[in-house]
């Protein structure tokens, strides 16, 4: 009993869509039997969209892969010049940090080796100056020479670039001589992208990045662009980048470098796109769909694709005049990209066509 009322339910329902010039009294004076027999209701009217078809050049796309990878250009690999062992590491991968902000705590012989260096070269700073001024005295008398003179200058301008390097190194890693310990902080505001460091650890100036940080707001995607689709490409061209992860979100860029060397791994010319990121959707690491569109000097009529009715291996369009003049057009495609299909059936610019709800007006018209 169930679904004999669910089938009288559409029936009904189908009826009252369609039902405009058959049992009610039609709104103008086109709704007649002489044009479709059917009639699009006031109710499908609310979610039915026409289009004009226009007559524009072809334009017909090329998908390439590719993969969104780091700012090149706004990416930071920090590597510490002190050796130590980790004793607290206060950030996780993928917090947002600030310029300044303390990521870690570094126990370190070197920090004790660095203040004793900084007073060796104080205390010679202070002795190489006293020196001077002796010899300078010496040299009023003639018992002194330029040339002794010119050796201590240099001297002195040696021992205070050291010292100058030191204080330098000592600050930069906010490094306290009381305790030995020395601080690693964000360089630079930014996510922490790559992290390589945790407690107990010990690290070498010579060791991998301890972490990695990206700001995240623009992005590379890395095209890979085959021999036989190079001639397509070019540095400035249009593109629209959709994701595996959010394939409904179509990002626009442009061809922003192309690199002509072949990648030894892929065998694939690499270009590349630079786009914001102001959602953080393009996830580094994420496999691209790059959409190009190859321009050509044909024109023809261009066809929305979510308005193509596919049947029997054939696609048609159903075109409109007015609510109840309605029929259906064969159309014969010649390209096509992700937005248009390319067609050269005779149209004027002031035809138009149904480009939602085709398939339901398209199977009312075909009974």
């Amino acid at each position: 009993m169930k679904k004999t009322v669910y089938f009288l339910t559409t029936a009904a329902v189908v009826t009252q869509l369609f039902s405009a010039c058959t049992t009610q009294q039609p709104s103008d004076a086109e709704c007649t039997e002489q044009a479709t027999g059917f009639c699009i209701s006031e109710q499908l009217k609310k979610s039915t969209q026409i289009d004009s078809v226009h007559y524009q050049p072809i334009q017909e796309s090329l998908t390439l892969t590719g993969k969104v990878e780091y700012n090149e250009n706004d990416f930071v690999a920090f590597k510490s010049l002190l050796d130590g062992r980790v004793e607290r590491v206060n950030f996780e991968l993928g917090d947002y940090v600030q310029a300044g902000k303390v990521l870690a705590v570094i126990r370190s012989n070197d920090v004790q080796e660095q203040y004793q260096q900084k007073r060796y070269h104080e205390s010679q700073l202070v002795l190489l100056k006293k020196q001077l001024e002796t010899k300078q005295i010496l040299l009023s008398d003639g018992m002194a020479s330029a040339p002794e003179i010119l050796e201590t200058e240099h001297s002195i301008e040696s021992t205070q670039i050291e010292l100058d390097k030191i204080n330098q190194t000592l600050a930069l890693y906010r490094a306290d001589g009381t305790t030995g310990n020395f601080h690693l902080v964000a360089p630079k505001n930014g996510y922490i992208v790559q992290k390589k460091i945790s407690a107990g650890q010990t690290i070498t100036p010579d060791g991998d990045p301890l972490f990695s940080i990206s700001n995240l707001k623009q992005v590379w995607v890395m095209v890979n662009i085959y021999a036989n689709n190079l001639r397509y490409i070019k540095e400035g061209d249009p593109v629209k980048v959709r994701t595996m992860a959010y394939p409904d979100e179509l990002h626009t860029g442009k061809v922003d470098k192309i690199y002509h060397v072949f990648d030894d791994d892929e065998h694939v010319l690499k270009a590349r796109i630079v786009l914001e990121n102001k959602q953080l959707n393009l996830i580094p690491g994420l496999g691209a769909d790059i959409i190009i569109y190859k321009n050509q000097s044909e024109n023809a009529y261009a066809i929305p694709n979510n308005a193509l009715v596919f049947n029997n291996n054939r696609q048609y369009v159903v075109r409109y005049q007015a609510d109840c003049d309605l029929s259906i057009q064969e159309v014969i495609p010649v390209a096509s990209n992700d937005e248009f299909t390319f067609v050269k059936t005779d149209f004027s610019e002031n035809n138009k066509i149904v480009r939602t709800n085709a398939l339901l007006i398209f199977d009312e018209l075909n009974r």
